[in-house]
């Protein structure tokens, strides 16, 4: 299937139809403040790794970006902020964070421009018109968010001109639109100064773990190992934490305690 035949396919399907009125609603200071949008880095944790939810383009040569959308006129940027995560990732009453605003000169976005001109030829939904692409092509000042999600409860949900949203390694993440992979350096420069001082980290583990899983989320998030005995004392001098049985691994005398953070 060829990218127009893709888009066709996913311009027909109710799931993008929701996503279009939950995430344009018609381009127009109507519904949207203009010039301002709200792009999330979601943080996900799985097999050792600290991982961020990325997009691809529909169309283009490998272009990824940021989950992101714009701010209604009658939400706060913490609900729209709230809204956009929800609609990504299927989840609510997740841990959403305002960390910086993104406001250079150039954040220009010339790829926007090009794929709805294609797709304004090719379909006659009434959102891709000459005020769409006008929009789009305006310079944005963008408010970065940072989400922590427990990643084995995530539905990714693809956007209107994705091809796929995955799970990338925050080492290894491609390179994206605009200053999308400085926003993620700057969210995670945040979360390593929050990861202690807020205890926000456990918002990445599952309802219980053993002492070693948080070690190693510790290490991938700050992306260098820690002395077992000093970080476990560490971590239980927080008082956060609470004890329950072992886990069971064939090995009653070696099976590690299972802890869960105190409510």
């Amino acid at each position: 299937m060829d990218h127009f035949s893709k888009v066709v396919h996913y311009l027909d399907t109710t799931f993008v139809a929701t996503i279009m009125e939950d995430t344009m609603d018609g381009f127009s200071t109507e519904h949207h403040i203009p010039q301002l949008s709200i792009d999330c880095v979601i943080f996900g944790y799985s097999d050792k790794e600290l991982k961020v939810l990325t997009s691809k383009f529909l169309f283009g040569n490998n272009i990824w970006t940021l989950p992101g959308g714009f701010v209604r006129q009658t939400e706060s940027i913490d609900q729209a902020a709230s809204h956009i995560l929800k609609v990504r990732t299927g989840l609510e009453n997740i841990y959403l964070e305002q960390y910086r605003v993104f406001g250079g000169e150039n954040r220009i976005n010339t790829i926007d421009r090009a794929v709805f001109e294609t797709a304004s030829k090719n379909t006659a939904n009434p959102q891709f018109d000459a005020s769409a692409m006008a929009w789009l092509s305006k310079r944005f000042v963008s408010i970065g968010y940072y989400a922590l999600v427990d990643i084995n409860k995530v539905n990714p949900q693809r956007g209107v001109f994705d091809e796929r949203i995955e799970w990338c390694n925050i080492d290894h993440l491609p390179p994206m639109i605009i200053d999308h992979n400085e926003m993620v350096q700057y969210a995670l420069q945040t979360l390593r100064q929050n990861l202690d001082q807020k205890l926000i980290g456990f918002n990445l583990l599952p309802e219980t773990f053993t002492m070693r899983e948080v070690q190693e989320l510790y290490e991938a998030v700050y992306g260098k190992p820690f002395a077992r005995n000093n970080f476990q004392k560490k971590i239980l001098d927080l008082g956060v934490l609470e004890r329950l049985e072992k886990k069971f691994t064939g090995a009653q005398n070696k099976a590690p305690y299972l802890y869960r953070f105190r409510r």
